[in-house]
């Protein structure tokens, strides 16, 4: 797999699920793993932040209820607080728990990245896409 640096980091190719080059998920609020708007990803990135999700309300409460809230600003973290509408990378784990309980937010394939198939199927991330024809 083709890496390049970021600083002390060296970050995947931006690529997505389908091989073609990782589009910008979210610039307001600024979004990713890097915080530079892309679901780019690292080997540091434990949680695999590579799913260009919109947020529900209803996803939102089940993170909640899942012990990750991501609706309350963290201003201590430089973390806005999402509201439904907005984009966001989120693990892949966590959509696709999400998808398996029918909370699943919709997905914008052409920013997610490739490394989110490690624990997302492709046919469940393309029944929530956004960006299908």
């Amino acid at each position: 797999m083709a890496e390049r640096a970021r600083g002390t980091v060296i970050a995947d190719e931006s690529v997505n699920v389908f091989g073609e080059q990782l589009i910008a998920c979210s610039a307001d609020p600024l979004t990713g793993w890097f915080r530079n708007g892309s679901c780019d990803t690292c080997s540091q990135d434990g949680g695999s932040h590579t799913v260009c999700a919109q947020m529900t309300d209803a996803f939102l409460a089940f993170s909640k209820a899942q012990g990750n809230d991501l609706s309350t600003a963290r201003p201590e973290f430089g973390f806005p607080g999402l509201k439904a509408g907005d984009y966001w990378c989120l693990c892949a784990s966590r959509w696709m728990e999400a998808f398996n309980a029918g909370k699943a937010p919709k997905v914008k394939l052409a920013a997610t990245h490739k490394r989110a198939l490690e624990a997302c199927s492709l046919r469940a991330l393309r029944q929530c896409a956004v960006d299908l024809n």
